[in-house]
């Protein structure tokens, strides 16, 4: 009787082992996360470089003044109020050169223009006749040029509140809720944005943006 029971004893542990196990996670919930993850990343991923929707003028006059303006984050009232001026003159910038734009000649040259209600104003072409130039009409002011305009300045904004040293301009000693402000917001203005530009595309190329088209791409 003794052997039969602890021949059964064996077979009753496996038994309660394999009850035991866990079943392994299904196919297609290893795939949902995945892409949620993914999608999770790229949205984090295009809210970090936001940057690049900036004029590169902007932004590099933005990472050479603000640490002189600031002096290195330790700002007095004087120089507190001459960072406020830089970084109004700065949003206002980002605002105007979101109607600038690039048209090629028939010289094979690029000019830069500044976009109005009946075409473009090409501002730096030798010739007052506009001759050579393509029709300009089709480079008018359009509706998404404004979306671009404030999505542009609310951008700078969102890089301006990333940066420490006017960060610490401005708010020198931050209680934890104002810290969290400084960390939360900048992260949802670039995340609305991102998906503002996907949503509202421009193809134009102004002043302080890469050139990519020709005068025939509209």
């Amino acid at each position: 009787m003794s052997s039969s029971l602890k021949q059964r004893n064996p077979t009753s542990s496996q038994a309660n082992d394999t009850t035991e196990q866990e079943p392994p996670p299904q196919p297609h919930l290893r795939r949902q996360r995945s892409t949620s993850h993914q999608a999770m990343s790229q949205t984090l991923t295009s809210a970090a470089n936001l940057a690049n929707f900036l004029p590169t003028g902007t932004l590099l006059a933005f990472q050479l003044l603000i640490p002189v303006f600031t002096t290195n984050g330790s700002c007095d009232y004087p120089t507190r109020v001459l960072t406020l001026l830089l970084l109004t003159l700065l949003s206002i910038s980002c605002f105007l050169s979101s109607f600038t734009d690039s048209v090629k000649a028939e010289d094979g040259n690029v000019y830069y223009g500044f976009a109005t209600r009946k075409g473009m104003w090409v501002f730096d072409y030798p010739d007052p006749s506009g001759l050579g130039l393509p029709d300009l009409s089709k480079y008018r002011i359009q509706f998404v040029d404004w979306i671009h305009a404030v999505l542009s300045m609310l951008v700078f904004g969102a890089v301006a509140m990333r940066d420490k040293n006017a960060v610490s301009c401005f708010y020198p000693a931050p209680e934890q809720e104002t810290k969290k402000v400084l960390d939360i917001v900048p992260m949802g203005v670039g995340v609305i944005c991102s998906l503002l530009f996907l949503v509202f595309p421009t193809r134009r190329h102004g002043v302080g943006y890469p050139v990519t088209g020709d005068g025939g791409r509209r």
